[in-house]
């Protein structure tokens, strides 16, 4: 790679995952460049480049000079209350357009690489007798889930087309410090000692702690053998629900309240209010097997599972109270 082709772009720099990114990498000295939708956007990234909204139409020649790695995080999630006229076309716009249109525009500009920050939900919502592996046909069911899995295909194809090398990753529920949306209210809801009814839980769930995640996606920018692969990434110690209602408080110094509720009964009623989704989130499974990012890159984490969730706690502490 041409010396002046070193930096690496990271889009969605101001996210939770893309904040862990920029640490990881300026920590180790390398040259960074953030993508910025504004330039009101708060980012520690020495260098930073405003690109506007992210869609077919987004001009990303300026950000692309220099750049011999693009890592694309920025993304349309989920989103409470969507009032798009089209929700599905708007997850498009985002995800789908905006992806193919940067790596058009990568390949312009010369760029070796992109990494692509997927999703398990390209797999499915939860699993059975075994987790989810990077050889399972795709089974999306959501606007965020199906669009990723339209990226995915998209951003293969122009590699094969091009001979820029795509990584994908998809992991799963990543939490840590900064998180956001049900693991904050879990958070919230085990602090206030609220009884919750999901003793007689007996799932397994798959995570990995956002230091953990920005590792594995550093990792993947250098190993020449994740060129044109898609890793499912993880912690590798899945738990179940109430075991991680248990670690949350033990971290908190508290006792967990749990009480007996068949899971039948819990969707059931979830249902009547409006929340059956969240209700299997949290009684069904969904895990991953991680094994061949592990086999193929030498990648660990560096983390575990209870060093991550320690450090979230504190993290709430220090950010709530």
């Amino acid at each position: 790679m041409p010396p002046n082709h070193s930096r690496i772009l990271v889009t969605g720099a101001t996210g939770f995952v893309g904040q862990a990114l920029l640490a990881r990498l300026q920590n180790s000295g390398r040259p960074v460049r953030a993508a910025l939708r504004t330039s009101a956007s708060v980012c520690a990234a020495g260098e930073k480049v405003v690109v506007g909204h992210i869609g077919p139409d987004t001009d990303w020649q300026q950000a692309l000079q220099g750049v011999g790695c693009v890592v694309h995080l920025a993304a349309r999630t989920h989103v409470l209350d969507d009032d798009s006229a089209d929700p599905m076309a708007a997850y498009r716009d985002i995800n789908v357009l905006g992806s193919i249109r940067l790596a058009q525009q990568a390949v312009a500009a010369g760029v070796r690489r992109l990494i692509f920050l997927s999703s398990v939900k390209v797999n499915g919502e939860t699993t059975g007798l075994r987790p989810f592996t990077e050889s399972d046909v795709p089974a999306p069911l959501d606007a965020y889930g199906i669009t990723k899995a339209e990226a995915e295909n998209a951003l293969r194809r122009i590699g094969a087309e091009t001979g820029m090398e795509t990584v994908i990753l998809r992991p799963p529920l990543v939490y840590g410090p900064g998180v956001k949306g049900n693991l904050l209210r879990l958070l919230d809801l085990v602090h206030r000692g609220v009884p919750l009814p999901l003793a007689s839980i007996r799932n397994q769930r798959s995570l990995i702690y956002v230091d953990n995640l920005a590792d594995a996606i550093a990792t993947c920018i250098d190993v020449p053998a994740a060129a044109g692969s898609t890793y499912m990434v993880s912690d590798g110690e899945d738990i179940s629900t109430p075991a991680l209602i248990g670690k949350l408080a033990a971290a908190m110094g508290k006792s967990p309240r749990l009480l007996q509720c068949p899971p039948a009964l819990l969707t059931f009623g979830a249902a009547m209010l409006g929340k059956r989704a969240t209700a299997l989130r949290l009684t069904g499974s969904l895990a991953v097997d991680s094994s061949r990012i592990r086999q193929d890159l030498g990648w660990q984490p560096r983390s575990s599972l209870d060093q991550g969730l320690n450090a979230m706690v504190r993290w709430y502490y220090r950010d709530k109270y």
